[in-house]
């Protein structure tokens, strides 16, 4: 049996998934940005808290304006004793949950967010607290 075909089916193999992986992982990301009325994005700064479109609260932890996103921590109304990254905000800092109920920073678990998602924002972090979460932006404020 004769195999001396084999090296040039493989090497065409190869060169098609060399050109067609890069093309593919591009159609992805354009499909991912989220779509968004005209106009600027909205104003987001570090130290803000924020609403998403969703709902959910967060603190805007650093900009990064040319990629149209932001870097952010989350804030619940749960507190979980086992995560060591869970930082009680003060009274009133957000509305989360009932009147009464503290809130927390999920400190530990920073995300990306697209800056169209932000909805409303509802204040600033107290410059205390924020002294404590600063470090978690991953390489500055605005970009």
């Amino acid at each position: 049996m004769d195999t001396s075909w084999w090296p040039a089916a493989l090497a065409a193999v190869a060169v098609a998934v060399v050109v067609l992986i890069p093309r593919l992982s591009r159609q992805a990301v354009r499909t991912v940005a989220p779509p968004h009325a005209p106009g600027p994005a909205p104003r987001v700064r570090a130290g803000e808290l924020w609403c998403l479109a969703d709902g959910r609260p967060c603190l805007v932890l650093a900009v990064r304006v040319h990629r149209e996103e932001a870097r952010v921590a989350w804030i619940t109304g749960k507190y979980d004793d086992r995560r060591p990254g869970v930082i009680p905000l003060p009274p009133g800092a957000v509305a989360v949950g009932a009147h009464g109920r503290g809130a927390f920073l999920e400190a530990d678990r920073p995300q990306e967010v697209s800056l169209w998602e932000f909805r409303r924002r509802v204040g600033l972090l107290d410059p205390t607290v924020w002294d404590e979460v600063e470090g978690l932006a991953g390489g500055g404020g605005a970009g």
